[in-house]
């Protein structure tokens, strides 16, 4: 991302909105509801995450590989919780936004309980929908150190 939010105003509403849009579709995610989560992605979004060699394409591979991931996870006995901090919003004009955020992710299991699986950095491309948001574009990349 190349635009330096550093200098731009983000208003309470803007940023409560954006806000608000993330913590309804992590949880979606979370509850394993993977078609009400996909679907706030764009028809032609994509979601690229560095651990994988193509991104996903499309309302359709994003559902699809959400899916076989949950379902694997739930078959290990593995549920999983994500949070969002550090939100960083730099509108690009009056109806895109782009989005850098930090995201842990706990992964809890009966023997093990709740751990610290993996701490990642988030970019997204968010287009206004209505009184919410779509996501355009999402690429995740896992924190390394420097």
């Amino acid at each position: 991302m190349t635009t330096d939010s550093s200098t731009i105003k983000v208003d309470a509403e803007l940023r409560a909105s954006v806000e608000q849009f993330y913590a309804h579709h992590m949880q979606l995610l979370d509850a394993g509801r993977i078609p009400e989560w996909a679907s706030f992605f764009t028809e032609d979004g994509t979601f690229a995450v560095d651990s994988h060699p193509e991104p996903a394409r499309g309302r359709g591979q994003i559902t699809a590989g959400a899916t076989r991931t949950v379902e694997q996870l739930r078959g290990q006995g593995i549920a999983r919780r994500h949070w969002l901090g550090m939100v960083d919003i730099a509108p690009a004009d009056d109806t895109t936004v782009r989005v850098r955020s930090y995201a842990l992710v706990f992964q809890i299991t009966e023997a093990d309980g709740a751990a610290v699986r993996s701490s990642t950095t988030c970019e997204d491309e968010l287009v206004r929908a209505g009184d919410s948001w779509l996501i355009r574009a999402r690429t995740v990349r896992q924190d390394r150190p420097a």
